[in-house]
């Protein structure tokens, strides 16, 4: 692997001028209407909270220890490896196209503009509906900070106020946002390393041997299909890298800064979840009673036995500030791929998506898009909770299928002849870690979608995989009827020298 990118995280960002990033962006055929103010530590402090170990880790970690036993916390490494090979390649494509939007942007140039449409389409459902389940997720927590019953009203109000402060936090630009970020990311690690190592110290009833014994998990079958459920927290927890290079405008050098962002992601953020989910597996003081569905809520248990009443409440507002990070960061994300959409011309409403604000340096439409629609969401689990439970389940696999189509656009382009040129590459070890990156991609994507209760109903069986079917065929329908994509003047496939005859420069 080799790169030019400096060790220290500031190397490079004093020293460089808006100027040379302006003229990158102008090759690409592009000029920006953002401001420049994040800096390296607020881009990935954005990518952290999107990641956001605690709620990743609180939201799953019943499930998990229910259905896989204490040895489901190795899944945090198996897919932290994984993941880190797509981070990998992403970094490679941004460093040569820092254009705002990230993976519809990527595929553009890796591909071309019908495929990009598509990938831009599936990820930015999954980021509106990822949006959504992130809201809803934080009401019974907001309930319980504040003593109010958890009830479906409540938790729709609570939501849509989140919602509301994540929107306002956006549309203070990019500054704002940039700071917020950091605030997110300070509180959420500095709650992690207390709260685990208060755990780890004074209420630890297993040592780490208890992380090789299943206690029973899985019944009498096979247990690598109870570990494989149980993985889910480890694959629902590494995506978030790919924010850090959605906002690749407002970033200062993001050829050099914005790969060490999407790394350090990573490994922060994976070191941070695995060590709240080892601290809690340690201090669950009945396992057995966790597996067998006796205690169906082992981090309130463990949070409530170790730091009682007051200090779980201040734990819960730490939780807080961790879900509003989190919706705010997505926001930020499906803004930015939806105004590089409206830039583009790719679909209908462009005229208003690709407006900016020049007082704000946001784009406001955008924005608004990513606050309305999951609202939408969120209000329709008054008409139906399964319903609403339907529509979340695309969530995570579909960002997981934008990701692997950028991956597979990238090993397209490299076996037609692209070889990465920006200020991070990989060299001879680009294609091994392309291929290895596609083949984890695709088998996360089966596991997630694997059908897992063969009681229920056949389409609630196969909910993850028909929910793709149905955004992905109701994307093909739109491209059919309304196919602007096809007209839209911006560069694409590019990357691909057989094809650089066919780049087209925008008039603008």
């Amino acid at each position: 692997m080799s790169t030019s990118s400096p060790d220290r995280p500031d190397e490079g960002y004093y020293s460089y001028h808006d100027e040379d990033d302006a003229a990158h962006l102008h090759a690409l055929g592009y000029k920006s209407e953002f401001k420049r103010d994040m800096s390296p530590w607020a881009n990935f402090s954005l990518g952290f909270t999107y990641l956001s170990p605690v709620v990743g880790v609180y939201t799953l970690f019943a499930f998990a220890l229910a259905t896989g036993g204490p040895p489901m916390i190795w899944s945090f490494l198996i897919v932290g490896v994984g993941q880190l090979l797509v981070a990998l390649i992403f970094s490679e494509i941004v460093a040569q196209f820092p254009v705002a939007g990230g993976v519809y942007p990527w595929a553009r140039r890796l591909w071309g503009r019908r495929y990009a449409w598509m990938t831009g389409w599936v990820y930015l459902v999954a980021l509106l509906v990822t949006i959504a389940s992130v809201v809803y997720g934080a009401g019974p927590f907001i309930a319980a900070t504040f003593g109010f019953e958890a009830t479906v009203n409540n938790t729709i109000a609570f939501a849509l106020a989140l919602l509301a402060l994540a929107t306002a936090v956006n549309f203070m630009g990019t500054k704002v946002l940039a700071k917020a970020a950091i605030i997110g990311f300070s509180a959420e690690i500095i709650g992690a390393l207390i709260v685990g190592g208060w755990l780890l110290i004074a209420h630890r009833h297993h040592n780490l041997g208890v992380l090789f014994d299943s206690f029973g998990a899985g019944g009498d079958g096979n247990y690598l299909w109870a570990f494989a459920a149980a993985a889910l927290i480890g694959v629902f927890q590494y995506y978030g890298f790919e924010a850090c290079g959605d906002v690749a405008e407002e970033v200062p050098n993001p050829g050099r800064l914005i790969p060490k962002a999407m790394r350090r992601t990573i490994y922060i953020g994976g070191a941070a979840a695995t060590f709240v989910c080892l601290a809690l597996v340690l201090a669950v003081a009945d396992i057995p009673a966790v597996i067998a569905g006796e205690d169906t809520d082992p981090v309130s248990t463990v949070l409530n036995e170790a730091f009682g009443p007051v200090g779980s409440k201040v734990i819960l507002v730490i939780v807080l500030i961790s879900f509003l990070s989190c919706a705010m960061s997505l926001q930020a994300a499906a803004s930015r791929l939806a105004y590089s959409y409206g830039r583009d011309g790719m679909i209908m409403g462009s005229s208003l998506l690709k407006k900016f604000s020049a007082t704000r340096h946001v784009p406001p439409y955008a924005l608004l898009l990513a606050a309305l629609v999951p609202a939408v969401i969120v209000i329709g689990s008054k008409v139906s909770t399964d319903a609403i439970t339907k529509i979340i389940s695309f969530a995570a696999f579909g960002i997981y299928l934008g990701f692997q189509m950028v991956v597979l656009a990238a090993l397209r382009a490299r076996l037609k002849g692209w070889v990465p040129s920006g200020k991070y590459t990989l060299g001879k070890w680009g294609l091994p870690v392309n291929i290895a990156a596609l083949a984890y991609g695709v088998t996360a994507m089966i596991n997630m979608a694997w059908p897992r209760t063969p009681d229920a109903p056949w389409y609630d069986n196969w909910i993850v995989a028909l929910s793709a079917v149905v955004v992905v065929g109701i994307g093909l329908v739109y491209m059919t009827i309304h196919p602007l994509h096809d007209r839209s003047t911006a560069p694409f496939s590019d990357a691909i020298p057989q094809k650089a005859e066919a780049r087209k420069v925008p008039t603008a």
